[in-house]
């Protein structure tokens, strides 16, 4: 596994040792053990998460709050889709940065976002499959979101305005 760090301090961006030949492929696409020494700490992930959207289909920018925040591993096994977190922590030095990472079936890359930080994806392909490992139990009252067009984030989404699909709820969020 090769790890390789972001600009902003706990963001990481995980590639898979692949084996290939005649047959396909094989890879590991998670060893407890390997990801706390690649990201320096333990984690304990306790959910999976699984969503199919459609091309355009923007789903973020989410969060949860206090202690009901979660930290995700990340990936797509199906489709392309640009992966994008923001650091909300409080006290960082890049608190307000962002940073995106294209996550594709073919590439195998994973995005690893910690605790402090709002996700949010926007399908590049047809369609996509989205999987998603969560440290914490997805709480209701606690969740919040960022709207995806905030002007102080300025984030690049890859496709234009106009081809973006959003929930009513993603599209009342307020700005940071």
């Amino acid at each position: 596994m090769n790890t390789i760090p972001t600009k902003i301090e706990g963001l990481f961006i995980i590639e898979p040792r692949i084996f290939e030949d005649e047959r396909g492929y094989f890879f590991e696409s998670f060893n407890q053990q390997k990801f706390e020494a690649a990201i320096g700490h333990s984690i304990h992930f306790v959910q999976d998460n699984e969503s199919k959207s459609t091309k355009g289909v923007l789903r973020g920018l989410h969060f949860q709050k206090g202690e009901h925040a979660q930290a995700k591993l990340v990936r797509v096994t199906e489709g392309e889709v640009y992966d994008v977190a923001v650091d909300l922590r409080p006290n960082s030095p890049t608190y307000g940065q962002w940073e995106g990472v294209l996550l594709t079936a073919e590439n195998k890359r994973q995005f690893f976002v910690p605790r402090g930080f709002a996700h949010g994806f926007v399908v590049l392909s047809e369609t996509a499959v989205f999987n998603y490992k969560c440290d914490n139990f997805y709480h209701k009252e606690a969740e919040s979101g960022i709207k995806y067009d905030d002007p102080t984030l300025n984030i690049d989404w890859k496709l234009p305005k106009e081809a973006l699909i959003l929930s009513q709820k993603d599209l009342e969020h307020g700005y940071l």
